[in-house]
């Protein structure tokens, strides 16, 4: 939390004035008793009149002043606050952005949100309260009983007593909650992961009817959240009304001690309402003080758990600093592997948290401009295989070259400008078609983009939509079929001109037609890109070169379509015979 407190520099002269002025409130309203005391014991016992109006005048002006110095702590407040969860903020969502794939699978995405809004947003709320109240509270509790003692000395040690015996128990409050609103905010995150997953996945509970399964479940979940917020609440609640026992029964013996006192002529009147009214000033501030550091504690922790991710540091960059020595310098086996465009070797992938890996002994290269198909069955392996090109996740062991080059070895966004990926799910953001294609890329002619559209298959999605290129995409694509968002999605990626280019899968809602269309246009594309092809289906790969097949992570045949076929081959492979054969019979039944 320490560290997030820096970002409060910026706005030095907002933090210095919002409590200066709560204090100068805070001062006019310690004067308060004393002009009521005085006309107690001079207006009305004196039956003057006048008196009693200039002092109601003196009052009001008291109040003006006071209300005008709290507009201007709040503002002053209220802009340090919300400018500094602001950079915080930002700060958060650009750290995310630069983690790596692994860091992203370990935190979660509803951790994530959580901390983005919930966490912040609680933080923002701490510093607001904290500079209006952290020294208000503490100066009116201390000045009143300074004031008491200007007052009366001897039933001022009275304040000098219930002070301490305040402090111990909120300060005990605090101590209690403080690690109970961290568990709050981690069943906090489970319960978003629920709601999250539900809302996502609304389709697929309901094709299998899940609805009750996936209610119980929630329940739990914000039962448990319940519980724990129930027993903090219950410890958060003593404060009040131990404070309130203490406040009242230290009034009460004010009020005693100050009636023999006025009965013997020590005290006036007068001066034991201004005790009184003292000691009501400790109670409001005590109880505002208690909420405060509630808030204050909810804050902390809220703060500490954005800075935990402020301070993960990018999974694959440690691991790449560890690994410099080993993997030597860019000569030698480096420099003999130039005429790829992409080497395998003994290449294994373990993703944080598993057991087993994903993929193991993969050892193959692949020229420039050679189309590569790679097919398997359903966790093989085949779209871990694109991330280690991509460089979204690197080797465990062995290593990948792109170009000659170890891609632990490129910078953040060099690997990303020589290769392109089309992710099975296509992804579609907010705004129009032209700004989805030209993602990440500025000054786009719309020759270039409709050419991306053609090859894409994608010109009719175009032409069909009012407004064409700037036609409105809503979020998540939400107004485009599957087939559409996919063939947006490849034109995205067709536009970089990229000398490696990725359909993982990317065509599965395609008809043949338009697939056959599409490979035909990448092939005849003239910077002719080297060409990874994942697919499900033996039809979207005859045509390439070599095709690679992977079963439970492990490659199990490599060779064109007709050599994994042919058992004279000595490249025959049974794994993608049966794949093949399953493909041709549904095929037929269709017919």
């Amino acid at each position: 939390m320490k560290k997030l407190l820096k970002h409060l520099k910026e706005y030095k002269i907002q933090c210095l004035l919002a409590p200066l002025f709560k204090l100068l409130e805070a001062s006019f309203e310690l004067f308060v008793p004393l002009v009521v005391a005085s006309i107690i014991d001079n207006g009305i016992a004196n039956d003057d009149k006048m008196y009693i109006l200039q002092r109601f005048g003196l009052l009001v002006l008291l109040a003006m002043v006071g209300l005008t110095s709290a507009i201007f702590a709040q503002y002053y407040s209220a802009k340090a606050a919300v400018g500094f969860a602001g950079k915080v903020r930002y700060m958060l969502f650009s750290h995310i952005q630069t983690l790596s794939f692994t860091d992203l699978d370990k935190l979660g995405t509803s951790t994530m949100v959580t901390r983005l809004t919930s966490d912040v947003n609680q933080v923002q709320t701490g510093v607001n309260l904290t500079l209006r109240l952290l020294l208000r509270s503490p100066f009116i509790v201390f000045g009143a009983m300074i004031m008491a003692f200007t007052v009366d000395v001897k039933t001022a040690w009275i304040f000098v007593i219930v002070i301490p015996v305040l402090f111990v128990i909120v300060f005990a409050v605090m101590a209690n909650t403080l690690p109970r609103y961290n568990k709050i905010q981690k069943n906090l995150d489970i319960v978003v992961t629920k709601t999250r997953e539900n809302l996502s996945g609304t389709r697929v509970l309901r094709a299998f009817t899940r609805q009750e399964r996936e209610i119980y479940e929630y329940t739990e979940a914000v039962n448990e959240l319940e519980k724990v917020q129930e027993i903090t609440g219950k410890i958060s609640n003593i404060m009040n009304p131990a404070t309130f026992i203490v406040i009242n029964v230290a009034t009460a013996f004010v009020i005693y001690v100050g009636a023999i006192r006025v009965d013997v002529g020590d005290l006036t009147q007068g001066q034991v309402v201004a005790l009184v009214n003292y000691m009501s000033q400790i109670l409001v501030e005590l109880v505002k003080l208690a909420n405060l550091i509630i808030t204050i504690t909810k804050a902390i922790a809220s703060g500490n758990r954005v800075q935990t991710v402020l301070e993960i540091e990018n999974f694959d960059i440690l691991n790449m600093n560890k690994e410099d020595n080993v993997l030597g310098s860019e000569t030698g086996s480096d420099a003999s592997n130039n005429d790829y465009a992409v080497s395998f070797e003994n290449a294994c992938l373990t993703y944080a948290g598993d057991l087993e890996p994903s993929l193991e002994n993969l050892n193959f290269s692949v020229k420039e401009g050679e189309n590569i198909g790679i097919i398997g069955g359903t966790g093989s392996g085949k779209t871990s295989v694109v991330n280690l090109i991509a460089g979204y996740y690197k080797a465990t062991e062995g290593s990948v070259k792109v170009c000659g080059k170890d891609v632990k070895k490129y910078e953040k966004n060099e690997l990303l400008n020589k290769v392109s990926v089309v992710l099975q799910k296509a992804v579609l953001f907010k705004g129009t078609i032209r700004d989805n294609i030209t993602f990440g890329m500025d000054n786009v002619s719309d020759e270039d983009i409709m050419e991306a559209c053609r090859v894409a298959q994608a010109t009719d999605v175009v032409n069909s939509k009012k407004g064409g290129l700037d036609a409105l995409v809503e979020e998540g694509g939400k107004n485009f079929s599957g087939g559409q968002k996919q063939r947006l999605s490849i034109a995205r990626a067709l536009l970089r001109k990229p000398e490696i280019l990725i359909l993982d899968d990317s065509s599965s809602a395609l008809d043949n037609l338009t697939d056959a269309a599409l490979r035909r246009e990448i092939n005849n594309l003239s910077y002719k890109p080297t060409l990874f092809i994942i697919s499900q289906r033996t039809s979207s790969l005859e045509k390439c070169d070599r095709i690679l097949v992977l079963e439970d992570g492990k490659p199990v045949g490599l060779g064109s379509h007709q050599e994994l076929l042919s058992k004279d081959s000595g490249k025959f492979c049974d794994v993608y015979e049966e794949i093949y054969n399953s493909g041709f019979v549904s095929a037929t039944k269709n017919a």
